[in-house]
C-alpha cells in the first residue's frame, strides 16, 4: 500500500447545535471551577483570538492577562465538562508557533519572579519513581543561566516524555482483554529487530512517540482481509442505541484519512460525555471526540481474530512536529525498547 501523506488534526471537533458543544451549565459551581488557563500565549494577542481559539466551548467571559514577557488569560466555559474537553483539546497544541499550556483553574498558577527559573513548556511528568518516563537523550533544551559569567555558553539540557496514555501497558492490558480477549498480541510486539518500514497512522506531536504500522506481507494480508469484512459490515450492521454507548463498548465508525477519504474501523469507546464518545480507534492509534449517534454496532467476535494494525514507538534522536509525516512510511532500523515500556520500540530513521 502506497500512501504518501495527508495533514490533518488528530482529534475531532467538538460541534454540538449551532457548531458549539453542547453542554448545559452548572449553576451551583463556583467560577474558578468553570474557567480555563491558557498560557504560553504571544504578547500581541486579542481576547478575541482568544475567544476563536476556544469557540468550539462557547467561551462565556475572557480575561486577558500580561506581565512582563508573560501572557496569559482565563477563560470561563460556563461548565466543569468543558474545561475537561478543552484541556483534552487543546493543550499542547500550536498557536502562533507558540505550544499552549492549558489546565483547569482551580488554583492560580505560582508566580515565579526569576525569569530566567520559569518553567520550560514540558510534557507533564510522572510523580513516581520514573514508571511512565522515557529518556529522549537527542532532545535538548537550552537552559537559561541564572547567574555566573555571561560569557559562559549556555549548556544543554536532556528532556523527558510521559509516556502518553495510551501508549501505556496497562492500558493496552485493558483495551486487549475488553476488545479481543486476548493479551497475546502485546507479548509478540516486541519481537520486531533490525531494518523496517513504517507507516506513520498517528504522532504525538512535540513528543517522539507514534504509532505505525510495521511494512510486511502478513500485514497487507491483515489489511485487506480486515478492511473488507468492515466496508461489508458498514452496510450491515445497525446503529447502536444510545443507551449502548458506554465505556468499554466495541463498536464501527468512520475514521478520517486525509486526502484519501474517510474508512470504517474498529473502535473502543473510552468515555462519554453527553451526546458524545471519545473513542480508540484500535487499528490506528488515534484518541478521537464523535458523536454518539454516528457509532455502528460490532460487537460480533469475529471482527476481533486479527489482532491491531498499529503499535506505539518512539524515535530514538528526533520528536515529530508536523502531521505531514502520517500516512508516509518511514525507512529506518529498531535499536531496542523502553525499560519500563518494553512494547514501545525505539526507532531511528535513516537519513
Amino acid at each position: 500500500m502506497s500512501w504518501s501523506s495527508s495533514d490533518f488534526r488528530p482529534s475531532a471537533q467538538l460541534f454540538g447545535k449551532n457548531g458549539a458543544l453542547a453542554e448545559q451549565k452548572s449553576p451551583g459551581l463556583k467560577k474558578r471551577e468553570t474557567e480555563v488557563y491558557v498560557g504560553n500565549l504571544p504578547l500581541d494577542v486579542s481576547e478575541e483570538e482568544i475567544r476563536c481559539l476556544l469557540k468550539d466551548f462557547s467561551p462565556l467571559h475572557v480575561h486577558k492577562i500580561q506581565n512582563g514577557c508573560k501572557c496569559f488569560a482565563f477563560v470561563d466555559l460556563g461548565s466543569v465538562q468543558k474545561v475537561a474537553l478543552a484541556i483534552q483539546e487543546l493543550n499542547g497544541k500550536l498557536f502562533h508557533k507558540r505550544k499552549l499550556y492549558v489546565n483547569s483553574n482551580k488554583r492560580s498558577p505560582r508566580r515565579t519572579p526569576d525569569v530566567a527559573k520559569w518553567p520550560q513548556e514540558l510534557p507533564v511528568l510522572e510523580k513516581s519513581s520514573g514508571q511512565g518516563l522515557a529518556r529522549a537523550p537527542a532532545c535538548t533544551q537550552l537552559t537559561p543561566k541564572a547567574s555566573g559569567d555571561p560569557r559562559e555558553t549556555e549548556k544543554p539540557r536532556t528532556s523527558f516524555f510521559a509516556v502518553p496514555m495510551e501508549m501505556r501497558g496497562s492500558f493496552l492490558v485493558l483495551l486487549l482483554r475488553e476488545c479481543f480477549r486476548d493479551l497475546g498480541w502485546l507479548a509478540t510486539v516486541h519481537n520486531i529487530s533490525g531494518e523496517v518500514g513504517l507507516l506513520v497512522t498517528s504522532i504525538v506531536p512535540q513528543t517522539p512517540f507514534f504509532w505505525a504500522m510495521v511494512v510486511t506481507e502478513t500485514l497487507l494480508q491483515n489489511m485487506q482481509a480486515l478492511f473488507s469484512a468492515l466496508a461489508e459490515a458498514e452496510e450491515q450492521q445497525p446503529y447502536l442505541h444510545d443507551s449502548a454507548v458506554r465505556r468499554g463498548t466495541r463498536c464501527l465508525a468512520e475514521y478520517h484519512l486525509g486526502d484519501y477519504g474517510r474508512a470504517w474501523n474498529r473502535c473502543w469507546v473510552l468515555d462519554r460525555v453527553d451526546s458524545w464518545a471519545v473513542v480508540m480507534f484500535i487499528d490506528f492509534g488515534r484518541l478521537a471526540t464523535i458523536p454518539v449517534q454516528s457509532l455502528r454496532s460490532l460487537d460480533s467476535d469475529s471482527f476481533w481474530t486479527i489482532p491491531p494494525l498499529t503499535q506505539p514507538f518512539m524515535l530514538e534522536k528526533n520528536v515529530l512536529s508536523s502531521y505531514k509525516v502520517i500516512h508516509r512510511i518511514l525507512k529506518g532500523k529498531i535499536t531496542g525498547a523502553l525499560n519500563l515500556e518494553s512494547h514501545i520500540l525505539k526507532f531511528e530513521e535513516f537519513k
